[in-house]
């Protein structure tokens, strides 16, 4: 992955709008996050192979972090925190935000076909 290109991100998200795509939205805090500290909770959200339709995607942000919303017919869904970006198997579009430390905090990805598990 490479650090967010925000007109290129742009792109990609254009290409996909008024079409039936999966989805992959992940967020997590580390499964660990308790064990760490104490007074931490676990949390995390975790979507896959959902099939959405959205009419408009927009990602905004400055500097390390961004965010990408995905409009559909009856509401949004977006993803904050992003930092890094590719294209894999030349046409599903993966973006994550990494921690300092190099761990997944969030994930959005858009495919034409579902996800493996």
């Amino acid at each position: 992955m490479k650090p967010i290109q925000i007109e290129l991100v742009q792109q990609w998200l254009d290409k996909f709008i008024n079409q039936t795509v999966y989805i992959h939205v992940e967020t997590t805090n580390g499964a660990y996050a308790s064990h760490l500290d104490e007074k931490a909770y676990n949390v995390g959200a975790y979507v896959r192979n959902v099939q959405i339709t959205y009419n408009q995607a927009k990602i905004v942000g400055e500097g390390n972090a961004y965010r990408v919303g995905l409009k559909t017919n009856n509401g949004w869904i977006y993803a904050e925190g992003l930092t890094d970006w590719t294209i894999h198997e030349g046409s599903k579009i993966l973006l994550a935000g990494h921690d300092r430390e190099g761990r997944l905090m969030v994930a959005l990805q858009i495919s034409e076909t579902p996800f493996d598990y």
